[in-house]
């Protein structure tokens, strides 16, 4: 029978399908469909999915029947709450009975899923990482595969969000093979591998020395690393080795990256584009942000602010947001 599908290539499925799941639009009575290099993944509300979506087409196709696969909700008295990354579960649960339940769940379900780890504090100190309780699995290292590119990567160790894949796709399909882009905090290399497989020259620095490991491993994997060159430092140490050097620059550390601006504009070359990632209040999102990039680079360079894109709601009332300028001399 035909049903509503979005159409997206294979390699682009996972983040595509991570965010239709996010949403709750995928339809599972029906398989997700895999011809010509193209997946179609079956949604329950098609007007829905195509707000959702920044890669993909809805279409009307015939797909299979799912067989009834068991979920995590069908062994236990509630829906639980779990984000996938790679072949692991994450959960924040306070309660461990609650927490040994829902894992003991996810590894009884058809979930592709080896790992269970239940979140054991807050994101904390420079490196932005996190204590974690590993409740199944050997370790708290993972494999991450979004848009083509594979990442692997420590939890208890580096900073990682599955959740911005789509941001990082937006931002990756603007750049150009004869760019040079350089990443101010640039954790495992999810913006800076992307941009290296569409031949761009990399920089990327970031204070965690096992963050740097492996964002140069990160760059073996996916074939990138004659492009990438990776530096354990802060970057306000770094910038005066590449000033004027950079066509592009990610400055993705929204609750300080104000505090970094005038390394951003020493590294910035004659006609450069900014990311500048911030949390506001929903009031006013990309004021402040705006003001501080012009305080920074005005009269030097002309700053014409080309996109205020809402990335997501961050906690009530803030919002997380990217400021993309371009900063002219």
């Amino acid at each position: 029978m035909e049903v509503p599908c979005v159409r997206v290539a294979r390699e682009e499925g996972e983040a595509v399908r991570s965010a239709l799941a996010d949403a709750d639009l995928i339809d599972d009575d029906y398989e997700i469909a895999v011809e010509d290099g193209r997946l179609y993944i079956p949604v329950a509300d098609p007007d829905a999915a195509a707000g959702v979506l920044e890669d993909g087409e809805v279409v009307s196709r015939s797909v299979a029947e799912r067989d009834q696969q068991t979920t995590p909700a069908d062994l236990l008295a509630f829906d639980p709450t779990y984000e996938r990354l790679g072949r692991a579960a994450l959960i924040d649960e306070d309660d461990p009975e609650r927490a040994r339940a829902i894992a003991d769940a996810v590894l009884e379900s058809d979930l592709p899923v080896e790992t269970v780890l239940n979140k054991a504090s807050k994101v904390k100190g420079e490196t932005r990482v996190r204590d974690w309780e590993l409740l199944a699995g050997e370790n708290t290292e993972v494999v991450h595969r979004e848009y083509g590119c594979e990442f692997l990567l420590d939890l208890a160790q580096v900073y990682f969000s599955p959740r911005l894949a789509t941001e990082r796709h937006r931002v990756a399909k603007q750049v150009s093979s004869d760019e040079r882009a350089f990443d101010m905090f640039a954790g495992v290399g999810p913006f800076v591998i992307p941009f290296a497989k569409r031949g761009a020259t990399c920089v990327g620095v970031d204070l965690n020395p096992d963050a740097i490991e492996y964002l140069r491993e990160n760059a073996a994997r996916n074939g990138v690393e004659e492009r990438v060159t990776a530096i354990n430092e802060d970057v306000r140490e770094v910038a005066t080795e590449y000033a004027d050097w950079a066509d592009r620059l990610v400055m993705n550390l929204p609750h300080s990256a104000d505090a970094f601006l005038e390394a951003a504009v020493t590294l910035a070359g004659d006609d450069c584009t900014l990311h500048y990632y911030d949390i506001q209040h929903e009031d006013d999102p990309f004021g402040p942000g705006e003001q501080a990039i012009r305080a920074a680079a005005e009269p030097e360079y002309n700053v014409t602010v080309e996109t205020r894109h809402t990335v997501r709601s961050y906690a009530p009332h803030e919002l997380n947001v990217c400021l993309d300028v371009r900063l002219e001399r």
